[in-house]
């Protein structure tokens, strides 16, 4: 379960995004979380992945203080959220089975296990056909597709989709939500962050509006028949300026590095290495060994820095460079579905 209480962040500005907010999602639940930009929607997320600390109040997840939990413990518990983010965040230089694998190399699965669960998240993703192709080479739904898997790969507890269709035409977005309905039917919490009305109108799920750092209305599946036909109008009538999202913008310094790209290293670090000592000094950070192993050795190549790659040019097809060796390269496993 998750629950905020009481919960408000003001950011150095001098802005208060999010204002004595209470909310509570049961295990297993799908909600859609919604607002104009600077309603506090992203804030809140952020709270919840703990990039953010909040001024006052309490987060709860699964049992877990989130406003008393220790630096060194945040990669642990970051393992327990799958995130999908607008812009997809694919390794460029690395195949769709190579993206979703790193997930599970980063914490030290074998090359059998990785194999295996990189084999069935495809499958339940539709992507089986593509393991062996490159991001440039796959449409924007596939792409999608291809980061959802690389969030579930870990079985976490809860996923959360930051405008999960933001870049996608109609048809493949409808189809990026109906994956998601059918993980939360095998039991993940799903949370989807949008601006997208139609949609929520037509999937009615439970939705948490906000505004102004506030939660204004908070709608269950079984009131939607009577609220829902509203919905579309309250959210134009909304008098919040929509390019007024200074509130979300003042991001504390271990965010701006992670926009700068260094998001794997913050989402992905090896926590099952023993513990440092104890340190009050916020610019230190942890490091942990990559296994001795070919998967270990494909792992250091990802955290290389990376070379921008040129676009893609008609032509023969290029022979792909592979991450990752051995049994479980994708060839070897198409092969075997195809036979």
């Amino acid at each position: 379960m998750i629950e905020f209480t009481n919960v408000t962040k003001t950011y150095k500005t001098g802005v208060t995004a999010l204002n004595n907010i209470n909310l509570r999602i049961q295990d297993g639940e799908f909600c859609f979380i919604v607002g104009r930009s600077g309603s506090g929607k992203s804030t809140l997320v952020r709270l919840l992945t703990k990039e953010l600390d909040p001024n006052e109040g309490s987060i709860l997840v699964n049992d877990i203080d989130l406003t008393h939990l220790r630096r060194r413990h945040i990669p642990k518990y970051r393992r327990r959220l799958g995130v999908v983010f607008q812009d997809f965040r694919l390794l460029e230089d690395r195949t769709v089975y190579e993206n979703i694998a790193f997930a599970q190399l980063i914490i030290g699965k074998s090359n059998a296990e990785i194999d295996e669960n990189v084999s069935k998240i495809m499958k339940l993703t539709g992507l089986s056909s593509k393991g062996s192709s490159y991001p440039r080479q796959l449409s924007g739904g596939e792409q999608q597709r291809t980061a959802i898997a690389r969030a579930l790969v870990n079985r976490p507890e809860i996923l959360i989709a930051d405008e999960p269709t933001g870049n996608l035409d109609h048809e493949n977005a409808q189809e990026i939500m109906s994956l998601l309905e059918r993980i939360n039917a095998q039991g993940t919490t799903v949370i989807v962050i949008t601006h997208d009305r139609e949609m929520v109108n037509r999937m009615k799920k439970r939705t948490v509006r906000m505004s102004l750092g506030e939660i204004i209305s908070d709608t269950m599946p079984e009131e939607f028949e009577n609220t829902g036909k509203n919905f579309e109008k309250d959210f134009k009538e909304d008098t919040f300026e929509e390019n007024d999202d200074s509130s979300e913008d003042d991001f504390d310094e271990s965010y701006e590095e992670a926009e700068k790209g260094n998001w794997e290293d913050d989402w992905d670090e090896d926590w099952t290495e023993p513990e440092p000592p104890e340190t009050t000094d916020d610019s230190v950070t942890e490091s942990h060994d990559v296994p001795d192993s070919k998967a270990g050795k494909a792992l250091q190549r990802s955290e290389e820095p990376k070379r921008h790659l040129p676009e893609a040019k008609p032509g023969p097809a290029e022979k792909p460079r592979r991450g990752l060796k051995g049994s479980h390269r994708p060839h070897h496993r198409i092969g075997k579905e195809d036979a």
